[in-house]
């Protein structure tokens, strides 16, 4: 039994040996832990700068399902026809009657009323998957309609294509971002948007009109467009449209990607079109306090429909949709 009790002791020796060093590891590990703790303590102090739409605090962010819920129930007091008609100058221009819209058999647009006048800028604003892309796409061809109407003038546009509202109507579309021939030059860019005149010497003619207009494109004509600055690129974009000398332009989110030395400019210049050469404007545009407040008008969208509309003043105003899409 001694013999068997020796065993033992040295057994339990060896096991608390083998114990030691994890204890040492584990004591070395806890003496990190006040570092970590440390680190996560800055933490805050990065949410600082955080903002939506570019004012606000952190404490108003609201997440997109959220802010679509609480626009949906803000649409039950819609603008009717009548108050559409009111924030009109003059006689309506563009004009969109109970439309119903979408891509193949799904409808995005139900019911859905425009009102611009001529010379008016409007901006569509409202949570992702609001139909604001849509009512551009409609206006200008690229969906199907399944009932309702789109004018211009006195002119019935609905069932126009794409190529007959640019060249009969007037509309022109100014895509969104990366829409350039890079290894174009920029004179042969702007051609590029005289394809539907009937001479080549149109165009041309046309395109010297844009770049007396626009000297820094003129600058550039021989340089290929892919080495002009992102301000300078949306410039041409918009230039190109011009080239067909259309009565309505359509926009689509005209700041996206540029710096915000460049998104100025790029105002000042639809600013111009309105205002000097009387375009009439039709914006969707995800910097909504900027759209808002180049805008006449500003309709809010959602699910399809228009939950709110006035002029772009007060919707700036207007403390739901600065709760909402404005960031506070």
């Amino acid at each position: 039994m001694a013999e068997e009790d020796k065993v033992k002791a040295a057994k339990k020796k060896a096991a608390k040996a083998k114990a030691a060093p994890k204890k040492k590891a584990a004591n070395k590990t806890a003496a990190k832990k006040p570092a970590a703790k440390k680190t996560s303590a800055k933490k805050p102090a990065a949410k600082k700068g955080v903002s939506g739409y570019g004012g606000g605090s952190v404490d108003v962010v609201m997440s997109v399902d959220q802010v679509a819920k609480e626009a949906a129930s803000i649409a039950a007091n819609a603008p009717t026809v009548s108050e559409l008609d009111g924030m009109v100058n003059g006689d309506a221009f563009l004009t969109i009657d109970a439309l119903r819209a979408g891509y193949g058999k799904m409808e995005i647009l139900h019911e859905f009323t425009l009102r611009v006048g001529r010379g008016q800028s409007l901006c569509l604003i409202g949570p992702n998957g609001a139909g604001k892309s849509t009512v551009l796409h409609s206006i200008f061809g690229f969906t199907n309609i399944f009932s309702g109407s789109i004018k211009i003038g006195d002119q019935d546009v609905t069932a126009l294509s794409p190529s007959q509202k640019l060249a009969e109507a007037g509309i022109a579309y100014i895509l969104q971002d990366k829409s350039v021939f890079p290894q174009m030059t920029v004179e042969e860019n702007l051609l590029m948007g005289g394809f539907l005149k009937n001479r080549p010497a149109d165009a041309k003619a046309a395109a010297e009109e844009v770049f007396d207009k626009y000297s820094r494109l003129a600058e550039r004509r021989d340089k290929p467009a892919g080495v002009l600055s992102g301000g300078e690129r949306r410039l041409l974009e918009i230039s190109r449209a011009l080239v067909m000398q259309p009565q309505v332009l359509l926009v689509d989110e005209p700041s996206i990607g540029l710096e915000p030395r460049f998104i100025d400019m790029v105002f000042e210049i639809l600013d111009d079109l309105q205002r000097k050469d009387g375009k009439t404007i039709v914006m969707v545009e995800q910097n909504a306090k900027k759209g808002l407040a180049f805008a006449d008008l500003g309709y809010v969208l959602v699910s399809g429909e228009t939950a709110i509309a006035g002029t772009g003043d007060d919707l700036l105003q207007n403390p739901d949709v600065g709760r909402l899409f404005l960031g506070g």
